[in-house]
């Protein structure tokens, strides 16, 4: 297996679980269990974001452009309605 081949492989594993992460402190009612919780969450989010610019550097993966400010507010907006 290639390099890119395995960062994106972890890239996607990464984001599964931080949405896995995020679903069990949505339905976790103890309060200590809720932040050990988030701090992992953190900690997965932080290397995500890490090996995300690795990636980034090497060409491996090439993120959308940069939204202008009127698409900013037009999805805040949206998002404000939910």
């Amino acid at each position: 297996m290639d390099e890119k081949t395995m960062i994106n492989d972890i890239l996607e594993e990464t984001k599964s679980k931080l949405c896995k992460y995020q679903t069990a402190i949505s339905e976790t009612e103890n309060i200590e269990l809720r932040q050990t919780l988030k701090q992992l969450r953190d900690n997965i989010e932080s290397f995500q974001y890490e090996l995300f610019k690795v990636a980034c550097s090497k060409g491996y993966y090439t993120p959308s452009e940069v939204a202008n400010a009127k698409e900013l507010q037009k999805v805040k907006k949206e998002v404000e309605n939910l």
